[in-house]
C-alpha cells in the first residue's frame, strides 16, 4: 500500500496509486479527444464549427499532447517539482490553444436566439485567465521545491 502524500495536488492523504489512477485517466481522455477531433466523429461534424477550425487545429492539438505526455511522465516519476514543472508547460501550452481559438473564433451560430458568441467569450477569456493563474501558481510550486532542495547555508 502506498504512503499518504501531504505533497500531492489533490491534497492531503492522496496515495501515489491514486495519482497514478488519475494520470492513466488523464492520458485516456486526451487520447479520447483526439480521436473525437480527428477520427470519428471528426470536429467537421460538429455544426457549430467553421472551415477556420482548421486554422488552430495544431495549437489545440499541441495542448492535448503536451497534456499526454505530462500525465505519462508522472506515470514513471511524479516528484512535486515535475508536476509543478509539468504544470507550467501545459497551462502554457492551454493558453497558447485558447488565444488562437480566441483570435480565429471558428465558430458560428447563426439562427440561435441565445447569445452563444457572448458565452463563448466568456468561457474563453475565463480560460486565460485560469491558465495565466495555473502557470504563476505551479511557478511558486517550483520556485518553493527547489528552494526547499537547496543545501542550507
Amino acid at each position: 500500500m502506498d504512503a499518504p502524500s501531504s505533497d500531492s495536488p489533490t491534497g492531503p492523504g492522496t496515495t501515489a496509486a491514486a495519482r497514478r489512477v488519475g494520470y492513466v485517466l488523464g492520458v485516456l481522455v486526451n487520447v479520447l479527444l483526439l480521436v473525437l477531433v480527428h477520427g470519428w466523429p471528426g470536429w467537421e461534424s460538429v455544426p457549430f464549427l467553421t472551415p477556420e477550425t482548421a486554422e488552430v487545429l495544431g495549437e489545440v492539438d499541441a495542448a492535448i499532447v503536451v497534456g499526454i505526455v505530462a500525465n505519462l511522465g508522472y506515470l514513471v516519476a511524479d516528484p512535486p517539482w515535475l508536476r509543478a514543472l509539468g504544470d507550467v508547460v501545459t497551462a502554457a501550452v492551454g493558453l497558447v490553444a485558447t488565444i488562437a481559438v480566441w483570435n480565429v473564433f471558428p465558430f458560428e451560430f447563426t439562427g440561435q436566439t441565445f447569445p452563444w458568441d457572448t458565452v463563448l467569450r466568456v468561457l474563453l477569456v475565463a480560460g486565460m485567465v485560469g491558465s495565466v493563474v495555473a502557470i504563476v501558481v505551479a511557478l511558486v510550486r517550483l520556485a518553493r521545491g527547489s528552494r526547499t532542495r537547496s543545501p542550507a547555508r
